[in-house]
């Protein structure tokens, strides 16, 4: 099979590699869709440590089933279907308890650790445990069914708290996952849901995907502007989906005497500084989301009934020859223009 394999940082190649076989309890995919996610971009660079090389990377993707193992009695070839980028054993502690994104013993697709190394979804085809698979609805093109990956981490972290009608949340950050977070917002019940970036283009389609208010944080004070509009109370609660020390804070510092502040974004593995007196003081709520537990199903529906949209944030398809420039394209400075790029195997 043809591969996007990563050889050495910041360096694809599309070579042959060997078709997998499935274990006793596993099936092998035939890949239709596979994004690039952000960590992929800063795995491929080196900068995490977490793609060690030589690995094939990909954990958002889509396709359908062309081999199963002899103990797989629910899957079928031609079975149209996703998987969750976490490889949970289903044994732990966590995963009896329903927590698998907690799962001792887990795995990513596509990610390569000290620890670990798990081939992804660059290739044309993939082997998987029949345990993480989910069907997709008839109505589902793959392209879209690749998104649910992302679309899960935004829908998990909502749920993380209790959004009450009539409540107003922000979302610091309105790159891909934090416009995610903003339709499952307004899905959860969020009356005000207040989107702040640096970049106006990211903030009108923000409020296209139903932000009611858009905040640009480089010309405003974003603290004064969420006062105005709850009347001087402050949100009930803030979603951090960047990852940086100014960002955190500037989530506290938004939330009303009460509010909770749900942390996304993890893209700098420094440890963050943030006011311990204003967190006591006004007794907030800190709550980090890791990627999802089980809800695929709920967002496959979502997707499919159009109430979270992921098309508009669907950049380009491209083949998967074409993998190695896009990661360039999207590691460039201005790489940040981009929304979602799906690589066809």
């Amino acid at each position: 099979m043809k591969a996007l394999l990563l050889t050495a940082p910041s360096k694809l190649e599309l070579v042959d590699f060997p078709d997998p076989s499935p274990a006793a309890d596993e099936v092998v995919v035939r890949i239709r869709a596979c994004g690039i996610c952000g960590s992929d971009i800063h795995g491929w660079d080196g900068s995490t440590g977490r793609r060690r090389t030589p690995l094939i990377m990909g954990h958002e993707a889509s396709g359908e089933i062309v081999a199963t193992g002899p103990r797989v009695k629910a899957w079928r070839a031609g079975d149209r279907v996703t998987f969750d980028s976490t490889i949970s054993c289903g044994t732990c502690r966590f995963c009896t308890s329903g927590q698998i994104n907690l799962c001792e013993n887990r795995r990513v697709v596509g990610v390569s650790p000290a620890e670990y190394k798990q081939h992804g979804a660059f290739a044309e085809r993939l082997a998987l445990p029949d345990r993480i698979l989910y069907r997709l609805p008839d109505n589902l093109p793959f392209e879209q069914a690749a998104m649910v990956e992302p679309v899960s981490i935004a829908v998990h972290a909502v749920q993380r708290t209790k959004i009450a009608p009539g409540s107003t949340a922000v979302v610091i950050g309105s790159g891909m996952i934090g416009l995610l977070v903003i339709q499952a917002l307004r899905w959860a019940g969020a009356t005000q849901v207040v989107a702040v970036d640096l970049a106006d283009n990211r903030l009108e389609l923000a409020r296209q995907l139903g932000a009611t208010h858009t905040v640009n944080s480089g010309r405003a004070d974003v603290a004064a502007e969420v006062a105005r509009i709850t009347g001087g109370l402050g949100a009930d609660t803030a979603f951090e989906v960047v990852g940086f020390t100014p960002t955190v804070n500037l989530a506290l510092a938004v939330l009303k005497r009460g509010g909770t502040c749900v942390l996304v974004g993890n893209l700098s593995p420094q440890t963050q500084d943030f006011p311990l007196q204003a967190v006591v003081t006004k007794e907030l709520t800190l709550l980090g989301s890791c990627a999802s537990a089980g809800e695929y199903p709920l967002c496959l529906d979502l997707i499919a009934r159009g109430v979270i949209d992921v098309r508009p944030m669907i950049e380009t398809v491209a083949p998967l020859a074409d993998g190695a420039s896009w990661f360039e394209r999207l590691s460039a400075r201005d790489g940040g223009k981009y929304m979602k790029v799906i690589l066809q195997p």
